[in-house]
Order: C-alpha cells, then structure tokens, then sequence
C-alpha cells in the first residue's frame, strides 16, 4: 500500500511501510486429467441481446416468448464466448449510450435504512502520508467489543525499515496486546478524520491491533466504515 507517517504515545513520528494482508497459502486448480487450470472471463452476452433490447423489439413478453421458441435472438452468435482480457469500466445511460460526463452523488443513510441526506460526492485527498502524522489516539477499544460493534472490510500489516521503526514498532504492539485492545486511530491532529487510503475512496475508521511472540510483532491496521446500530424500537402494537 505504501508508506505512512506514525506517531507514538510518546509523541515519536517515524515513517512506516504497510502493505495488504493476504493468505500465505497457495491454491491450484487442476483439471480431471491433472492440468494446469486458471479462471478466465469470457462474454456471456451483449446489451443488444438482453431482455430490455428484445422487449423494445418485441413489444410485450408474449412476443419474447415466441421469439425465443422460434430461435435464438438472445444470442450474439458473434460475441458470446470470447475471452476478454484488458477491460475498462464505462458507465451507460437508461439507452445503453456511454455517458461520457459523470457526477457522483453520496447518499448517507439512517440506521433502518432510510435517506437521511444526498449531497456531490467530493473526491478526497490520501491522508495517511501527509506531514501530519497518524497520531496515537489514546482512545482502547476492547476487541469483544469492538468485533460486535463495528463491521471490518479491510486490513493492512505494518512493518518497519530499519532498527529503530523495529523498537518503534514492537513498543506499539506491545501495549496494545497488553491491554487486549483495539486503539482508534484517525488522521487529523487530533486524530478525530477519517483515513483517506486513496484519492477518491472510501473513507475509513482505523482500530489498530498489537501481538508479539518472543522478540516478534505483529501490527495490524484494520478498516471499517459501518457501525452496527439497532434501529429504534417502534411503538409496541398488539
């Protein structure tokens, strides 16, 4: 993921390396006669063939129906079944015209789920290199609470570059193992912003978590940006 810049209980700032969280364990796919195999993406088919285009040539389902007994105009005999490779995304209006000038609305939601406001969606800087240190919050979570609490959808290792960032480091994890906790960590001098990973995305809520094994450590930086809440009770009816 990069580098980002760290400060400590002690008011230390040191910068660090991260990189994503992955499964150390290799998988192959091999076929019944003990082949090679690897998934590919092929066209399944095209929006000239799909059911909106066959009603608007169509008229009603009742026509569909007949269409697809008499042959196969679901079918793009000339694409169906290529392999694709190098794909861009683009995004196609209610005709299926590439629309070519785009803006994003941000729509925030209630805890039942309702709009609660919509506003232009602004495309944030990266926040967690900048000269500001992530700074130690101070504020503890207890990892019981924190797992029925808060819904995590990602997670970056920390590691050091040289023999200081190690003692840096070690010293974090440390802590945090002892008092079995998650620490909040924000960006913003106060610690109190999100974390911007990159620009334009999604804004996160940072829990960072400490183990050690022996001179060992590892230190984890989880992401979340959904906090369970229960919807208020309505008015008890019989």
């Amino acid at each position: 993921m990069g580098e980002i810049n760290l400060s400590n209980s002690a008011g230390r700032d040191a910068v660090v390396t991260t990189e994503s969280v992955s499964p150390s364990r290799q998988v192959r796919w091999l076929d019944q006669q003990s082949r090679q195999a690897s998934g590919v993406r092929i066209i399944k088919s095209t929006t000239r063939h799909d059911v909106d285009a066959l009603l608007a040539e169509h008229g009603d389902l009742s026509a569909v129906s007949a269409a697809l007994v008499e042959g196969d105009p679901e079918i793009d005999f000339g694409n169906a079944g290529r392999f694709l490779s190098e794909t861009s995304r683009v995004y196609v209006d209610e005709d299926g015209e590439i629309v070519r000038n785009i803006r994003f609305t941000e729509i925030i939601r209630n805890a039942d789920g309702s709009i609660r406001e919509q506003r232009p969606r602004k495309l944030a800087d990266t926040n967690i290199s900048s000269d500001t240190p992530l700074r130690w919050s101070g504020v503890y979570i207890p990892k019981e609470e924190a797992v029925r609490k808060y819904v995590f959808s990602g997670k970056a290792q920390l590691h050091h570059v040289n023999g200081l960032t190690f003692d840096f480091l070690f010293a974090m994890a440390q802590e945090l193992e002892q008092r079995n906790s998650l620490m909040l960590l924000g960006a913003g001098a106060k610690s109190n912003q999100p974390l911007i990973l990159r620009r334009g995305g999604t804004p996160y809520r940072g829990f960072l978590e400490g183990r050690t094994d022996g001179d060992r450590y590892c230190l984890i930086l989880h992401f979340s940006n959904l906090e369970l809440k229960l919807p208020e009770n309505d008015d008890e009816t019989e």
